[in-house]
């Protein structure tokens, strides 16, 4: 496949970026275009070897768009692979009809499916100077979300991932909060440093390597896991270099074997290619009616972006307040099973995260710390079961 040319087409830079270096790690030369308009431009004056594109375009149909590559001498015969955000069958058939090679979903296995098209397209031709290089061994990715503030999200994760790096002393952990605007995990560990989310995303690429993460990140006392924190004020959030973070998730991924971000409610066109890449979704809802029925909105969105139920790991968080509904009512609401609920733990909660202490160094035999000490290792076997899928 050396030597080949894709143009990709995708109006989200987040994921035109993960797909142009996917595919330039496999040694593709890559275009890249923005629009449908830009792509047609691009498609007739180099006429590549094969047209990537997300069929979801604001400035053209995409029936449009791909009959007008077809009836154009120069790409009526390259090949055309559709990897869509739309999972809805409407736009696959009329993508087929249209005449596109292939049709894919964003989604868990869109990457596992696009390497067997390229395949198929291009044969398995390997590089005569040297073999192929091995296939890179990705950590588990964890992202932790919730559908609203207040529901103790970041403390869940700080405390959970202390407690995986605890029981698995051996495996490299690190937490990389992109809460935006203002950072979430940092306040909670009782970091201040000024090494965060917005100061490494505006470094080169080439610098922020395996060995730049393990050197530079902090490991903040009593915590044990290493921290990627996230932007200390609105200002710094608002300049963050968005373009660089699934880039920045990718290198975190090669480096620990457990990356566990924390997006809070920041769902997002940056944070979506993020959780539909991820082996376990902790999805953590508090027992406020309101907060309840928006989990249900957000989960039926995800559903829609390929995501599947059984990836999705809810938490019921009692730990914020005790009034509120039950289990079996949450879930009837939100349409998922509830894995672990928090038990509520009065002011000792919010007095933890005041003192930057784990709740298991803080109150070891607190029931609390043992639900955490159990969901934590629920959540490594878990993920490790689904990746051997």
């Amino acid at each position: 496949m050396v030597g080949k040319t894709i143009l990709v087409l995708d109006e989200n830079i987040a994921s035109r970026n993960f797909l142009a270096n996917l595919l330039r790690e496999k040694q593709f030369e890559v275009l890249e275009a923005a629009s449908g308009k830009e792509a047609l431009i691009a498609a007739w004056r180099d006429e590549p070897d094969l047209v990537l594109f997300d069929p979801v375009l604001s400035d053209i149909h995409d029936e449009e768009f791909i009959l007008k590559l077809r009836n154009d001498q120069r790409t009526s015969k390259t090949p055309l692979i559709a990897i869509s955000s739309d999972p809805g069958p409407v736009r696959k058939e009329a993508c087929i009809n249209a005449g596109v090679n292939e049709y894919l979903i964003k989604s868990s296995q869109a990457i596992p499916a696009l390497e067997e098209a390229l395949s198929r397209l291009f044969g398995a031709e390997k590089p005569a100077e040297a073999p192929p290089p091995a296939k890179e061994k990705k950590g588990i990715l964890v992202v932790f979300l919730s559908a609203k503030g207040g529901t103790g999200t970041s403390s869940l994760c700080a405390n959970l991932a202390m407690n995986i790096q605890q029981l698995h002393p051996k495996e490299r952990v690190v937490v990389a909060d992109l809460v935006l605007p203002i950072g979430s995990i940092g306040p909670i560990v009782g970091y201040e440093g000024k090494l965060n989310l917005v100061t490494v995303a505006d470094l080169p690429s080439g610098q922020t390597n395996e060995d730049f993460f393990h050197r530079e990140l902090p490991q903040p006392e009593l915590w044990k896991f290493q921290l990627l924190a996230g932007s200390p004020d609105p200002q710094h959030g608002n300049i963050l270099r968005g373009d660089r973070i699934i880039e920045i998730v990718e290198t975190l991924r090669t480096a620990y074997d457990f990356i566990i971000l924390d997006i809070g409610r920041s769902l997002s066109r940056i944070s979506l290619p993020l959780i539909q890449e991820a082996d376990l979704i902790p999805l953590v809802v508090s027992t406020d009616q309101s907060t309840v029925k928006l989990t249900k909105t957000v989960w039926n969105y995800l559903q829609t972006q390929g995501i599947e139920q059984q990836k999705v790991y809810a938490i019921l968080n009692r730990a914020v307040g005790l009034e509120g509904l039950t289990k079996a009512e949450a879930e009837t609401i939100i349409g998922l099973t509830i894995q672990k609920a928090m038990p509520y733990m009065g002011g000792n909660f919010a007095l933890a995260n005041n003192l930057n202490q784990p709740i298991t160094t803080k109150y070891p035999t607190d029931t609390a710390s043992l639900i955490l000490k159990e969901t934590a290792e629920d959540m490594v076997k878990l993920a490790h079961r689904l990746r051997a899928r």
